[in-house]
């Protein structure tokens, strides 16, 4: 099934269940007014939004309106927790490589992993807002996870029971912040922004043979200003699948419902497939001329990331939105 929430309701949006081809949906508030609180009661009310969801398919659904992707917030507008790997080594060591650093070999046993901002998303055709072009604006096009509660120190045999649902994320990154930030050995804060998420969030029997080994096997679709950008093959140069990540997150502590797990940019050894981010075809650049020759985003870029099954369809519908300037307070 896909569920997706709408711009009302509250904070947290509306849930609503949504049609396989994204065309109508129906409002899922008798089951849940929340996709939040359906994930905190996931066990009881997941065979209920199932039910909801082959009606509104088969066309016995009541109050049944056409879908309007404006009118969405990310499927889940403020989560309790985001957490983002960064599970694509071929990024990693290209990276590395074009500033002359060797990857620890530490990077292939245990994932990278940051605590992401949650507070709030972006919806699907929502601005992303920035006070400056010299902070070097860059998406990353990635795969995430949603997981209902997961206990302390799983396995990742144990965790894979716990993924519930699939979306995408364009994780915003600020580039010209990061290395300043990297260098107090503290982490990110001031250069990764709110994200955007998918029009909806979907379960995996949606992807079908497409979803096995917890990878996504399909790639993954970037247009910048309607110009192809890349289309890396999601199941590809993986180095820890989504059991892995989940399992890395909560060593030390429970995960609750509705966490958020990041794939990190996707990328492939093969560099023909393009790229997911800026930043890595700039490196790209860099390791073949000696330097980068594309800039990163300016403010009215628009971006459009999708992914599509192999009969053409949409999944997740896509994610579109124009870079725009925050005024000051």
């Amino acid at each position: 099934m896909k569920l997706g929430s709408l711009k009302e309701g509250g904070r947290d949006g509306t849930l609503i269940v949504v049609s396989r081809d994204l065309t109508r949906a129906v409002r899922a508030t008798g089951i849940a007014p929340t996709l939040q609180a359906a994930l905190e009661d996931w066990s009881n009310l997941a065979p209920r939004l199932n039910a909801l969801s082959e009606s509104l398919d088969s066309g016995d659904a009541d109050g049944v309106f056409e879908l309007d992707f404006n009118a969405l917030a990310a499927p889940l507008p403020r989560a309790y927790e985001f957490v983002d790997g960064s599970a694509y080594l071929p990024h990693v060591e290209r990276v590395r490589r074009a500033r002359g650093a060797e990857v620890p070999e530490s990077f292939y046993t245990d994932p990278l992993m940051y605590q992401a901002t949650s507070a709030g998303f972006y919806g699907p055709r929502d601005a992303v807002r920035v006070v400056s072009e010299d902070y070097g604006i860059d998406l990353e096009a990635e795969i995430v996870v949603v997981t209902d509660d997961v206990p302390m120190a799983v396995t990742p045999e144990q965790a894979a029971a716990h993924i519930q649902l699939i979306g995408l994320v364009n994780d915003v990154s600020l580039r010209n912040l990061i290395p300043g930030e990297l260098n107090k050995g503290f982490g990110f804060l001031q250069s990764k922004p709110r994200s955007a998420l998918s029009p909806v969030f979907v379960t995996p029997d949606e992807l079908g043979a497409s979803w096995r080994d917890n990878k996504v096997h399909l790639p993954l679709l970037t247009h910048i200003n309607g110009e192809w950008f890349g289309a890396p093959e999601a199941g590809v140069d993986m180095q820890f699948d989504f059991a892995q990540l989940v399992a890395h997150a909560a060593k030390t502590r429970p995960l609750v419902a509705g966490t958020i797990v990041g794939s990190g940019t996707i990328a492939n050894e093969d560099t023909s497939k393009g790229a997911s981010c800026f930043a890595e075809k700039r490196t790209v650049e860099t390791l073949r001329d000696g330097k980068p020759s594309t800039p990163f985003m300016k403010f009215g870029d628009v971006v459009r990331i999708e992914m599509k099954n192999s009969d053409g369809s949409h999944i997740f519908g896509a994610i579109e939105q124009r870079i725009e300037q925050q005024p000051l307070p």
